[in-house]
């Protein structure tokens, strides 16, 4: 029986969905590790880009990022309405090209405000004039140069803006196979909302996040816990020799009552760490406040 076999009969297939094979070579999922980082470096680029908006806009703006997730260029395309703005955008050394999707309608608004509009306009879904390009293509160079500085050292590509399409089916970012990196964003401008997506191939930004669960050489295993236990704070205390009681004794124990220890007034008082002699030291002081004085160590095998 082969795995395939196996799996079919363990997992029963639900009725009407096509089971879909998995490749288990290329998992679409992102480790928490690596989601984590670029969620933060996408929540920096979102804080960025809606200050940039609002500076070019004129209008008070605001962009949140909603999820960050991988997947197929396949799938992110049948993800997206058919009519679209889509900014293609090139990366040095790579056939595909990053993808920053939005309404063509809010790009308009946008576009509005930049031109001195006073108040959002209702537009319908269209391709945009030459001057309306141009000004979008501000806008996303400005924007890309966000994202570098947000990105960091996750991107070493040079990116550029390349192309606008506006059908999503026949934009051609990347093979449909290849793993991209999706963000969604969402944008307030004045009191119009819109939402859009920023999609990087995954084989630019992957790279340098690195193994999901590095591990370290276990060859200098004992130097590595030795120094590792040198920085953990421990508690030292200076101990008297302890004196044997009864319980008889102890229980009847009152004000006034006086215990006689069995340590001679010229021997030291021994250094311990959770009760093991380690020294022994002479009681001193330090400015206002007790010290002691170590004179012997214990020699430990």
């Amino acid at each position: 029986m082969t795995v395939q076999e196996q799996i079919t009969i363990g997992v029963p297939a639900r009725q009407g969905a096509p089971a879909e094979p998995y490749d288990f070579r290329r998992p679409t999922t992102l480790a928490r590790e690596h989601s984590r980082v670029l969620e933060l470096a996408f929540e920096t680029f979102a804080r960025q880009w809606g200050t940039q908006l609002t500076a070019k806009v004129r209008v008070v703006s605001q962009v949140t990022c909603d999820q960050v997730v991988m997947m197929t260029y396949d799938e992110y395309a049948a993800s997206l309405p058919a009519t679209t703005a889509m900014v293609l955008c090139s990366l040095e050394g790579i056939s595909s090209k990053a993808v920053i999707q939005f309404p063509t309608s809010a790009a308009l608004t946008w576009v509005s405000y930049m031109l001195g509009s006073n108040h959002a306009q209702v537009t319908p879904e269209r391709k945009f004039t030459q001057i309306e390009q141009a000004l979008v293509r501000r806008l996303f160079d400005d924007a890309l140069e966000d994202l570098r500085y947000s990105l960091g050292a996750l991107l070493v590509k040079t990116i550029s803006v390349d192309a606008i399409q506006y059908n999503s089916q026949f934009a051609q970012a990347a093979a449909t196979s290849d793993l991209m990196i999706v963000s969604s964003f969402g944008i307030r401008v004045g009191d119009s909302t819109t939402t859009a997506t920023l999609a990087l191939p995954a084989e630019v930004i992957l790279p340098q996040l690195g193994e999901s669960n590095p591990t370290s050489t276990i060859t200098n295993a004992k130097q590595l816990v030795t120094a590792q236990i040198g920085w953990v704070p421990v508690e030292v205390s200076l101990q008297l020799a302890p004196a044997y009681v009864k319980p008889s004794k102890i229980l009847g124990l009152a004000v006034g009552d006086v215990l006689h220890i069995p340590h001679p007034q010229n021997r030291p008082l021994d250094v311990t760490v959770d009760g093991q002699p380690l020294a022994r030291a002479a009681v001193g002081s330090n400015g206002s406040r007790l010290a002691c004085v170590i004179v012997t160590t214990e020699e430990k095998s």
